[in-house]
């Protein structure tokens, strides 16, 4: 029954990603409000996901109204959803994201900004293209962890993602995400956090075998600002912390 759960939803998964990003692709060359239109597709790409994964959302907090830069913890893939699903804005993600076959096209498109972490002239233009983001009116959201993990703790901040806001004097907005499952399901550790040598796929499979699970997203009260990258990063971490519900 599970893996038959898992092949309707993958189908289901497979046919709303392309057909979405088909109808974004064949009209956004005649609608002249390009950032609207992706957004638009963005957010439906990302409510068909919540339905077909069988996402509910547990929100703590008051969400930032864009224009907003966001700092969270990162668990998995599902995390671009669930947050997607509450707040407006784009992600920034590593520069090896925009080079996997078919996904890397697809995010790119939807206004993710990518980021060399290992070639420091990068991020000043990275910075530029945020802040860009931010003047035209777009809520942009950051996963500083570099990394998605099992979700016992919350990793170091690398302070490279903040060195834009901390020299703009920008306040930066933070919240923690956590996942939990049934009492009689799989733990969220294993099927909803993505930290195991596993392929994406092979995870999403695994994800959709489970019928229903919590995303608890907890926002923070005010906006952080610190013109040292890493006290900042280190002060966002502290509050992330504090909020974080270990997955279990």
């Amino acid at each position: 029954m599970k893996k038959i759960r898992a092949t309707i939803k993958f189908i289901l998964f497979v046919v709303a990603t392309l057909g979405l990003y088909g109808i974004w692709f064949a009209l956004q060359l005649f609608i002249p409000n390009k950032i609207y239109w992706r957004q638009l597709a963005f957010r439906s790409w990302t409510r068909s996901f919540v339905w077909i994964s069988g996402m509910e959302i547990e929100l703590i907090g008051e969400p930032p109204k864009a224009p907003f830069f966001l700092v969270t913890n990162h668990v998995s893939y599902v995390d671009v959803a669930a947050l997607r699903a509450v707040v407006e804005g784009v992600f920034v993600a590593k520069a090896e994201v925009r080079e996997w076959p078919v996904a890397g096209r697809i995010v790119r498109d939807m206004g993710v900004v990518f980021i060399d972490r290992k070639n420091r002239r990068d991020i000043p233009r990275a910075g530029e293209e945020i802040i860009q983001r931010l003047n035209d009116g777009e809520g942009v959201i950051v996963f500083p962890e570099g990394t998605s993990t099992k979700g016992e703790d919350i990793l170091p901040f690398n302070s490279s993602f903040l060195e834009f806001a901390a020299r703009t004097d920008l306040p930066v907005s933070y919240a923690s995400i956590s996942y939990r499952t049934p009492p009689d399901g799989p733990p969220a550790s294993t099927t909803v956090a993505w930290w195991e040598d596993i392929s994406f796929m092979a995870h999403l499979f695994r994800l959709f075998t489970i019928q229903r699970y919590t995303a608890v997203i907890d926002f923070g009260e005010e906006p952080i600002v610190n013109t040292d990258r890493k006290q900042l990063a280190a002060e966002l971490r502290n509050r992330v912390k504090e909020k974080f519900i270990p997955i279990i």
